[in-house]
C-alpha cells in the first residue's frame, strides 16, 4: 500500500469517477439501442422483412430485443411476430407468433389508440390472417382509425410519404368499402 493514499475522501473519490464512468458507459450503450430502432428505419426494414425470409428473420431478431414502451415501435415488434409467422412452416409456431403479435399490438394500441399508423400495421395483419382463427377481430375498428387519422393529417402526426402509403394500401383490394374509398380520394396528401 506504499504510494497509495486511501484516505476516505479518496475512496469516495474513485468511487464517484468509477459510478460517472459506469454511467457514461451505460447511457451510450442505451443512445446506441435507440438508434437501432428508429421508425424511418424500421419502416423499411419491415417492407424487406415482409419479402424475404431471411430479411424477416433480420428483423424479427432486432425487435425481440426491444424493451422500451414507445408504442409505435411495439406496433413494428408486433408485425415483425406476424411476419415470423409467415415465414416458419410449423402450424403451431405460426400460432404462437400471431398470438403473440395479437398481445403486443393491445399493449401498442393501449399506449397510443389514436395513433394511425399502428392501426394500420395492426390492420395489416389482422387483414391478411385466415379469419377462422379468430385473430381478426379489429379490422372495421382499426380501418376507422386510420381514416380518422389520413382525414386529420397533416396533424395526424404522419409523415407526408407514410401518410400516402397507407392511404394506397386501403385502396386496393378489397380494404374498404366503395363509400370509404371514396372519402380517402378526398384526402388531398
Amino acid at each position: 500500500m506504499s504510494g497509495t493514499n486511501l484516505t476516505p475522501s479518496n475512496h469516495v473519490k474513485n468511487s464517484l469517477q468509477l459510478l460517472f464512468a459506469f454511467l457514461f458507459i451505460s447511457f451510450s450503450a442505451l443512445a446506441d439501442n435507440t438508434r437501432e430502432y428508429k421508425l424511418s428505419k424500421l419502416r423499411v426494414q419491415f417492407l424487406e422483412a415482409s419479402k424475404d425470409s431471411k430479411a424477416g428473420k433480420e428483423f424479427h431478431k432486432l425487435m425481440s430485443n426491444y424493451e422500451d414502451s414507445n408504442p409505435v415501435v411495439l406496433a413494428y415488434k408486433a408485425v415483425s411476430e406476424a411476419i415470423m409467422a409467415k415465414h416458419v412452416w410449423n402450424p403451431y409456431m405460426k400460432m404462437k407468433h400471431l398470438q403473440k403479435s395479437s398481445e403486443i399490438f393491445e399493449e401498442a394500441v393501449q399506449l397510443d389508440a389514436a395513433n394511425p399508423e399502428i392501426r394500420f400495421l395492426r390492420f395489416t395483419v389482422e387483414h391478411y390472417v385466415p379469419r377462422y382463427l379468430n385473430l381478426s377481430k379489429n379490422l372495421e375498428d382499426d380501418k376507422a382509425k386510420i381514416i380518422a387519422g389520413l382525414e386529420r393529417h397533416p396533424k395526424s402526426g404522419l409523415s407526408n410519404e407514410m401518410a400516402r402509403d397507407i392511404r394506397a394500401f386501403m385502396l386496393t383490394k378489397d380494404h374498404c368499402t366503395e363509400q370509404e374509398k371514396q372519402r380517402l380520394k378526398r384526402i388531398s396528401i
